[in-house]
Parts: structure tokens; C-alpha cells; sequence
């Protein structure tokens, strides 16, 4: 190696300075230690390069490595993802099919249950057929039977006229038909009663017991208490003076009697009795009792039973509901509060017929705000003083009509008590209503005298048709029973004598609830052996 570097230097030297003869040997030394420098350099260079290289190399293949990952990463994810694709696309062809099989399950078993039944039917059919083909011969065998017959009968009658055998033929159709038109028609009577009473107890058991209503514990008589015994003095006053002012202002009677520490007031006014109470209560209260006294406290009572008049009736009127009634109607039904019908109070009669009127009306689907406004001014006309004439029905119901209520609610006022012609549904729920309102235990007390008169006419009627023996009523009025002459009367007589006297009840008597109609038929033959 450094042979070979010298030697051209040599021939150099001396090609350029022949004529000089220099030493070499200063010069290779100088020479080689610059080409070992340069080499160790160049040595040194290639090494840095290649370790250079290397690095760089390491770092291409690390890139290269990198990025093969990557590339293998999404190339692995791209196939899951078609994978995955792959399988929900075959799950849903799957699903697909199953649902069409079950598809075709479903209607082969719907073809064959249809078959089925198409076979049952088939078999019914073929049934019933068998038995019509066997009534049809045993009528066919009949209609011959009944041909010869009635050809014999003709030969027998071939010396009658037309008409006679006319008559005789409808006589005959008459009494075959005539037990079973009578089954048919009272089978169908019995039907229709039946399910019109059932309907009409399921309507009102439905209404009155949404609806409790307390026994009424109201009395005519009204009772003032004293402090003590020396008022009563007070009141009647020196020469009774104070008594009879009293008694002349308010229109009662004071009735002072040994009772303890009491005073009766009666009237059969219970307004003037109302009035009566107020002033003679507070009159007690106040301890000055004289005439001037008397007047000042009658004149307040009768201005604080205006203004309580009309605050029960906006009550009355506020715990049903009812919008737009005029205020000279509320002041009116304010004055029902102190009327009574047979000890129940009037006010509270009227409110509880509106209850049910709207209870019965929602259970029909029919309008309950009419129904209720109907069934709480049913009775207004007994608050209207007696300057008019007629009943409190048809007075209540021009009352109503001038202050603008509609036909329905007037027709309804009217017509409560069967005065007038019910023309709507609602005048029948108001009949309903007053009636269970009225016959409630402990709604009304009735004196022994009407009772005894009701259950006597109510006899009397059923003794007046022809064939009955005897009447008798039971169950407080609410039933008849009534014993026919089985010689005279049959089972079919029986029957119209009940519908008769059920009919008769209906347009003669006044009666709360319903009566109850027994007709009993019955025909006894004793012997005694000896």
C-alpha cells in the first residue's frame, strides 16, 4: 500500500527536476504520513457515513416496519368490518326467511283450522240436513194422514155451502192455534217485563247508591228556649200587650204554657214562623220587650231572612253546580228551605232529586246539567205565595218559563206529577227521582188517616172487578193481593184482571213506589173418609 502511493511520486520528482538529485526520503515520509492522515480521515468519514446509513437505514426499516403494521392493522380491520358485514347481511337473510316460514306456518295452520271448521260446519250442515229430510217426511207423512182425513170429512160435509165450511175451518184454526198464541204472547209479555225491570232496577240501584242522603229529622213546630221562667212574664207583658203586639207583627200564635223555660211558636206559615223565632230570640236576648221594642226586631228578621233566603239558595244551587240562574229564581228556592211535605224538608228534597235526576241522566247518556237543573226546580212552585192559582207544578212551571229556563226544564216542572204530558226524557227522570226521593226511609212521615184511606181504596178498587172474592193489602200499601172465583174466572181471565187492576191503580191512585199485583186462582177438594 504505500509502495505503491510512493512510486508515482518518485518517478514525478524526478520527471520534473531531472537535473536535480534531491533526497526522497524527508519527502515519503511527509508524504505517507499525509496519506495515512488523509485515509484514517477517509477511514473515519466512511465509518460516520455508514454508521450514518446504518442509523438511517434502521430507521427506514423501523418506518417501513411502522407502516406495515398500520397497513396490516387496517387491512385486518377492513376485513373484520366486511366480516362483520358479511354476517349481519346473512344474519338478516336468516331472520328473513325464518320470518317467511313462520309466515307460511301461520297460514298453513290458518288453512287448516279453516278446513277444520269448514268440516265441522260441513258435518252440521250434513246434520241438520238429515233432520230436516226427516222432518220433511214426517210432515209429508203427516200432510197425507191429514189429506185422507180431510177428504173423509169432505165426503162427510160435501152436503154443507161454502160458508159453512168456511166457518167450520176457522173455528178449527182457531182452536188449534189459540193455546199456543197465548203461550207465545205471554212468553213474550214476561220477556219484556222482565228485561225493561231490569234495566230500570240496574239504573236506579246504580243512582241511589252513588248517593247518600240522610233520614230527614225536621219538624214543623218551632221551640224557642228562655234563660229562665220570669221571661215568659216579659213576653206576655202587662195585660198581655207584648203578646199580642208580638202575635199581630208576625202573624203566629205564641203558645205559654207550664213547659219549662220554653215557648212554642205555630203558624202554618213556616216563613212568619221563621220570622217569628228570629225576633223572639233576639228580643230575649236584648231583655227590653214592649211594642216599639217588638216592631224594630220583627223589621230586622225580616230583612236577615231576605238575605238568608237568598244565601241558601245560591247554597242549593253551589252544591249542584248549575251556572245561569236568574236571581229571582235562587231568592224563590231560598224559600223552600222552610217548606215541608209530609216533615221533609223541601229545599233538601229539591237538591237530592237534582242529584239523582244527573245520576240517572249520565247512566242513560243523556245530558246531566239539564237533568239537575230540571230535578232541583221541580218543586219551586210551593215557595210562590197562594195569590195564584193552580198546583205548584203547573205555578212553578210559568214561574220558570218567565225567567227564561228552556221548554225541557218547563215541561219537566210541569208535568212531575202526571199533570201535564211528559215530553221529553228528562220529565220521566224527574218523575223517577221525586218518587225515590220521597219513599227513602226516613224521608217522609204520613198520618195514620191517609194511610188507612190509601190501603182502603186500593182494596176497594181491586173488589170492583167483576169475579174477585176478595182484596186484601199488604206490605204497608205496596202490594194487593186479590182471591178470584175459580168457577167463574180461568187462568187467562186471571191474568187480565191483574193488568185491569194495575191499570186502574196507575190512573186512580196517588202512591209512592210501586204496588205490587197478585191475582191468586185456586180451587180445593176436600173429602174425609170415614
Amino acid at each position: 500500500m504505500p509502495a505503491c502511493s510512493v512510486s508515482p511520486l518518485l518517478v514525478l520528482a524526478q520527471t520534473v527536476h531531472p537535473e536535480e538529485v534531491v533526497p526522497y526520503w524527508p519527502w515519503a515520509a511527509v508524504l505517507l504520513t499525509g496519506a495515512a492522515a488523509g485515509f484514517a480521515a477517509v477511514w473515519l468519514g466512511t465509518q460516520s457515513t455508514r454508521r450514518t446509513a446504518r442509523e438511517q437505514a434502521k430507521e427506514l426499516v423501523e418506518v417501513a416496519r411502522r407502516e406495515a403494521l398500520v397497513a396490516a392493522e387496517e387491512v385486518k380491520q377492513k376485513a373484520e368490518k366486511e366480516l362483520l358485514a358479511h354476517r349481519a347481511e346473512v344474519s338478516r337473510e336468516l331472520d328473513r326467511r325464518e320470518i317467511e316460514m313462520d309466515l307460511r306456518l301461520r297460514e298453513i295452520r290458518s288453512h287448516e283450522e279453516s278446513l277444520a271448521l269448514l268440516d265441522h260446519q260441513l258435518e252440521q250442515r250434513g246434520e241438520r240436513l238429515a233432520r230436516e229430510d226427516s222432518a220433511i217426511r214426517q210432515a209429508r207423512d203427516a200432510i197425507r194422514a191429514l189429506s185422507k182425513s180431510l177428504r173423509k170429512r169432505l165426503e162427510g160435509v160435501s152436503q154443507m155451502d161454502a160458508e159453512e165450511i168456511r166457518k167450520a175451518l176457522r173455528e178449527e184454526v182457531q182452536l188449534e192455534c189459540q193455546d199456543e198464541l197465548r203461550a207465545l204472547r205471554r212468553q213474550i209479555l214476561d220477556r219484556s217485563e222482565q228485561d225493561l225491570q231490569s234495566e230500570a232496577k240496574r239504573i236506579l240501584v246504580t243512582a241511589m247508591q252513588r248517593m247518600a242522603s240522610r233520614p230527614n229529622n225536621d219538624i214543623t213546630a218551632t221551640i224557642v228556649s228562655l234563660p229562665s221562667e220570669e221571661m215568659k212574664g216579659r213576653i206576655i207583658g202587662r195585660e198581655g200587650r207584648n203578646i199580642k203586639s208580638f202575635e199581630a207583627a208576625t202573624g203566629v200564635t205564641l203558645l205559654i204554657d207550664e213547659s219549662p223555660q220554653m215557648v212554642l211558636v205555630s203558624s202554618f206559615d213556616p216563613v212568619r214562623r221563621e220570622v217569628a223565632r228570629a225576633a223572639l230570640e233576639a228580643l230575649v236576648k236584648d231583655g227590653r220587650i214592649h211594642p216599639a221594642s217588638i216592631e224594630e226586631a220583627v223589621k230586622n228578621a225580616n230583612a236577615e231572612l231576605e238575605v238568608n233566603l237568598q244565601r241558601d239558595g245560591e247554597d242549593a244551587v253551589r252544591r249542584l253546580g248549575i251556572n245561569g240562574l236568574r236571581p229571582e229564581i235562587i231568592q224563590v228556592l231560598g224559600k223552600l228551605k222552610f217548606r215541608f211535605s209530609y216533615s221533609q224538608n223541601v229545599l233538601d228534597h229539591s237538591v237530592e232529586v237534582g242529584f239523582l235526576c244527573s245520576l240517572m241522566a249520565s247512566e242513560l247518556g243523556l245530558d246531566p246539567n239539564v237533568a239537575k237543573r230540571a230535578g232541583l226546580l221541580h218543586d219551586i212552585g210551593k215557595a210562590i205565595e197562594g195569590d195564584y192559582e193552580g198546583s205548584h207544578a203547573t205555578i212553578g212551571a210559568d214561574f220558570v218559563r218567565r225567567h227564561g229556563e228552556t221548554a225541557i226544564v218547563v215541561n219537566a216542572v210541569a208535568a212531575h206529577h202526571e199533570e201535564v204530558k211528559p215530553e221529553t226524557v228528562y220529565a220521566g227522570l224527574v218523575i223517577l227521582a221525586d218518587t225515590i226521593s220521597a219513599v227513602r226511609p226516613g224521608a217522609r212521615a204520613e198520618s195514620m188517616h191517609t194511610y188507612i184511606q190509601r190501603l182502603d181504596r186500593l182494596e176497594k178498587l181491586a173488589i170492583a172487578i167483576e169475579g174477585v172474592q176478595q182484596a186484601f193489602a199488604i206490605q204497608a200499601g205496596r202490594e194487593v193481593r186479590v182471591v178470584v172465583n175459580p168457577q167463574k174466572v180461568d187462568d187467562e181471565r186471571a191474568r187480565e184482571i191483574s193488568k185491569t187492576l194495575r191499570q186502574r191503580i196507575e190512573e186512580e191512585l196517588q202512591y209512592p213506589s210501586t204496588i205490587k199485583v197478585t191475582v191468586i186462582r185456586e180451587t180445593r177438594f176436600t173429602e174425609t173418609a170415614v
